[in-house]
């Protein structure tokens, strides 16, 4: 599969790959933008959410890597309260939906690119609102839909806040993640736990 670099030439991912990154809050744009600024010079379909600043100052930071220098398409970025969250909170099935269908666009040809990278700041979950208690379920599930969707070429990040979330629940996204970022290294993650196990293991 091809390989794409997301902060750096040591940092490797391969199309399929839904990873979790651990960040402090400072480091988001050290990632997201050559993850971003990367998948753009490869023409491929570019989606990020983010929670923590506006839509804004994330494309800013893109500079001339941004919106202006690839119109149309190619570069998304919306707020959470776009996509993750609505009026009732946090809609795990309209999420799960419209990731589906981003990934059905690339493959079935409708979006025009051979590729899509997704990122997704995750401090939403953090809110005192409904639905969020559904996170890991939601993280387990993306597993499912990305299986769903073999023929889209797909890398999906998830970037988590290692100075807001609590070490459970970080727990829990190690164990929905098959890759994660640890301290700058892509890992192949022995705590993934395929889908179909953990969502069983959460219900019992």
């Amino acid at each position: 599969m091809t390989e794409t670099t997301i902060a750096g030439p040591g940092l490797q991912l391969s199309n399929g790959d839904h990873v979790c990154v651990f960040c402090r809050g400072g480091e988001r744009d050290e990632l997201l933008v050559p993850f971003l600024t990367d998948g753009l010079s490869a023409g491929d379909r570019c989606l990020a959410v983010v929670d923590t600043s506006e839509p804004e100052e994330l494309l800013d930071a893109l500079g001339t890597g941004g919106a202006a220098a690839h119109p149309g398409d190619g570069l998304t970025v919306l707020a959470s309260r776009d996509v993750y969250l609505t009026d009732r909170g946090f809609d795990m099935e309209g999420m799960l939906g419209f990731y589906g269908a981003e990934l059905r666009d690339v493959a079935e040809g409708r979006s025009g690119y051979d590729r899509i990278r997704t990122a997704g700041e995750m401090t939403w979950a953090l809110r005192d609102i409904p639905g969020v208690e559904d996170l890991l379920a939601y993280e387990a599930r993306v597993n499912e839909v990305m299986a769903a969707n073999p023929e889209a070429s797909a890398i999906s990040l998830c970037l988590y806040d290692v100075e807001r979330f609590d070490a459970e629940l970080i727990v829990g996204v190690l164990r929905t993640h098959p890759k994660a970022v640890i301290a700058g290294t892509v890992v192949d993650n022995p705590f993934y736990i395929p889908p179909e196990e953990f969502l069983r293991q959460r219900d019992n």
